[in-house]
């Protein structure tokens, strides 16, 4: 049984409305709570957002059968919480169940001692959409706006720019990947040896460890010298136990692929298999054929396999694993809309992140950096905004050159930059390195990374309001 909010109020139990939130801490958790407050102190907006959050229950579960599981709003709390905070589970445990404010804000009494088990909090958070959290999104945007006086259709300038979240994963290299995809399916096979009978996989662990020194050693060796004839040598050894232990696991497994109790742990196995011959196949070709493996083919990762080598030019950055995020923001502060790029470069995105934004709000003018331009993208750019900052590379005609030493023109583009402190502002609140597993849990994670960022700004603009008014209070009295 799911609730939003549970409807019993507990002998102890403080309105959310009424939660104290300190004012003088500099740190971000009372802003994101002040946030918070705000969305439940708000009625309309809140309920816009209670009708969102009950499109987070699959279809087929009955909302008033059952045990309770954790509400709706607790959810939304803990979930903005951890990403804005930039934490993990067990910090996310820890502060849920000792941090007072945050429990009153997510609706305890002073003498509940419910407490929130991390296995719990990793499966009900797992619940949000990317689609449900930029419709909230969308809510919170609009709300700050009116906050600040804007109406609901002014117009609105926007500053567009990319950056890279980082996937959780180790720097690959060719023979680094093998060892995940040789680790994985003798363990995974072990695993399920004993209940399919499967025989030669009693001595997992030491195969293992056999495998690993010669992979230290390959490691070790290639610092050194990598064309040296012992190096290649114990590469050649490393890259045929594995070859041999791969096909061991697939003959025995082959038989049992149907099997529709162990049909899915066998094509995990079956995964990493192809991935361990993929894996020598490219070895073999670059140590002792002298190729050069195309970009297109390499995999930088067997359990993040969406993540991207990315080169971006910056200084002391030589390469980022990861995904670029394209992002748009307003003159506020607010992330308007974000767009994760898979295999994409800014020029491709720049015509859609406009477009998308004007679905959402009224967008009339924006700007970008040089990586946006494309002949293409200057002219669509200019049908679909009332005036575009979009710098053109190369030289310049002397049409656009008078259009960007307009005073208009360099005014918006020296402003542009200011979207590097939203940026750096996401990176510290989350967006650093991504969290979740997998495309899916990718986009999540940006997107709760975007609410959570806007919650905070939300909080904040209230945050110094409560601060200049106590300041006149006291020089009042």
């Amino acid at each position: 049984m799911r609730k939003i909010i549970h409807d019993q109020v507990k002998i102890g139990e403080i309105d959310i409305s009424d939660v104290s939130i300190e004012l003088d801490s500099r740190d971000e958790m009372p802003q994101i709570l002040r946030g918070i407050q705000y969305i439940w102190k708000t009625p309309e907006l809140r309920d816009k957002i209670f009708e969102l959050l009950w499109e987070l229950i699959p279809e087929g579960i009955d909302k008033n059968n059952g045990r309770d599981g954790m509400s709706l709003w607790r959810i939304l709390v803990l979930g903005t919480i951890r990403t804005n905070c930039n934490i993990d589970y067990d910090k996310l445990q820890d502060i849920a169940n000792n941090h007072s404010t945050l429990r009153k804000i997510l609706g305890h009494s002073n003498f509940d001692e419910d407490r929130y088990p991390r296995q719990t909090l990793n499966d009900n958070l797992r619940w949000f959409t990317k689609d449900i959290l930029d419709r909230i999104n969308q809510l919170v945007v609009q709300s700050g706006l009116s906050l600040l006086g804007k109406d609901s259709e002014a117009a609105l300038h926007g500053r567009c720019d990319s950056f890279v979240v980082e996937t959780d994963v180790h720097y690959p290299t060719d023979i680094n990947l093998l060892w995940d995809s040789i680790r994985k399916v003798l363990t995974l096979t072990h695993r399920i040896s004993e209940h399919l009978n499967l025989s030669g996989f009693r001595q997992t662990v030491h195969n293992l460890k056999k495998i690993k020194r010669l992979f230290r050693k390959v490691q070790k060796l290639r610092t050194k010298d990598k064309k040296s004839k012992k190096c290649l040598d114990t590469t050649d050894e490393y890259i045929t136990m594995v070859d041999s232990f791969l096909i061991q696991s697939r003959v025995a497994l082959d038989p049992f692929i149907n099997d529709e109790y162990w049909c899915i742990t066998i094509a995990e196995i079956i995964h990493y298999i192809n991935h361990g011959h993929r894996q020598i196949d490219q070895i073999r070709r670059r140590c002792f054929n002298n190729e050069t493996i195309p970009h297109n083919e390499k995999v930088f990762s067997l359990f993040e396999d969406h993540t991207e080598y990315i080169k971006k030019g910056k200084a002391g950055v030589p390469q980022e694993l990861g995904l670029r995020v394209c992002v748009m923001n307003s003159p506020e502060g607010f992330i308007l809309h974000h767009q994760v790029m898979v295999q994409e470069t800014d020029d491709k995105v720049a015509i859609k992140m406009v477009k998308e934004t004007q679905e959402k709000f009224n967008l009339k003018s924006c700007s970008f950096d040089k990586g946006f331009h494309s002949p293409s993208n200057q002219k669509e750019l200019r049908k679909l905004l009332s005036f575009c900052v979009l710098p053109k590379k190369g030289k310049l005609s002397k049409e656009e050159s008078v259009r960007q030493n307009t005073e208009e023109f360099k005014t918006k583009r020296r402003q542009h930059s200011a979207v590097e402190s939203s940026i750096n502002a996401l990176e510290n609140h989350g967006l650093d390195i991504c969290r979740d597993h997998g495309l899916d849990g990718f986009e999540r994670y940006v997107s709760l990374s975007v609410l959570s960022r806007n919650i905070q700004v939300l909080g904040k603009i209230l945050h110094e309001r409560e601060l200049k008014q106590r300041r006149r209070n006291r020089k009042a009295a």
